[in-house]
Formats: structure tokens, C-alpha cells, sequence
């Protein structure tokens, strides 16, 4: 077991204050680069995609199924996976959770992975695999 440092309560608030202090400045550092990254150049896609559904093939297009905004999550599940990674399927435990309130803001949810699987269910809409080009890695 690690020996920890005990102190005075004076002293714990000193180093709790410097801390607050630089966790501050992380957040605003946080902050400046979510607005760099939202201000980075949109890029028209031409080239046509085509996904692996239940139902069949579709387009990049369908994906967004009427939404203005598409939310692809990579799922790590290639074709020679016998399992989804595991962070992966904790992520994906909870997309039903919150996939509703995504349609809500016009946005739609799609799971993206290199193979098919039908162990997630989205309550609005379905896993994606098998793509057809280079879209995850891109």
C-alpha cells in the first residue's frame, strides 16, 4: 500500500485552492479547443458510401434518416473480432438511454462498425456495418 501524505486542514486547502486553480484553467483550455474544433472546415463528402443494414444496402444519405445532423459512433468490431471491444459495448449500453433525446434535436444516432452485429438494438434506428469504403477511417 502507498504511504500517503497527511497534512493540516490548512494545508489541504492550500493545495485544494492551487488545484481548483488549475483545474480552472484546464476547463477554459478544454473550452478553446471545443470552439477550435467546431470552427473546423466542413468538407463536402461526393464519394458514395454504401452501408450493410438489416434491410439491406444504404447510402451515407439514408443514414441521417430526415435528420439534419448524422452521429456515427465507431464501434471496434471487425470481422475477426469474436466480441465488440469492451469499452465499446459499455458505451453502447447506454444509446437508448439517450437516442431519443438526440432525434429530439434533430439528430440522428447510427453505431458504425466493420462488422455487422445485431447484439444492440437502437430504439430509432439500427447498427450500421460492413461499410463500403473508408469512411470510419477517414
Amino acid at each position: 500500500m502507498n504511504k500517503h501524505k497527511t497534512g493540516t486542514c490548512e494545508e489541504w486547502l492550500t493545495a485544494r485552492l492551487d488545484l481548483l486553480k488549475a483545474e480552472k484553467e484546464h476547463t477554459r483550455r478544454s473550452d478553446e479547443l471545443a470552439k477550435r474544433r467546431q470552427e473546423l472546415p466542413w468538407v463536402r463528402i461526393d464519394k458514395q458510401y454504401q452501408f450493410d443494414t438489416d434491410d439491406g444496402k444504404t447510402s451515407l444519405a439514408d443514414l441521417f434518416q430526415g435528420r439534419s445532423q448524422l452521429l456515427i459512433y465507431h464501434y471496434m468490431f471487425g470481422p475477426d473480432y469474436t466480441a465488440g471491444c469492451m469499452t465499446c459495448s459499455t458505451i453502447a449500453d447506454a444509446f437508448n438511454g439517450f437516442v431519443v433525446h438526440l432525434a429530439n434535436h434533430d439528430v440522428t444516432l447510427m453505431c458504425v462498425s466493420r462488422r455487422h452485429s445485431r447484439s444492440y438494438r437502437l430504439t430509432s434506428g439500427e447498427w450500421v456495418g460492413r461499410f463500403r469504403g473508408i469512411l470510419v477511417r477517414q
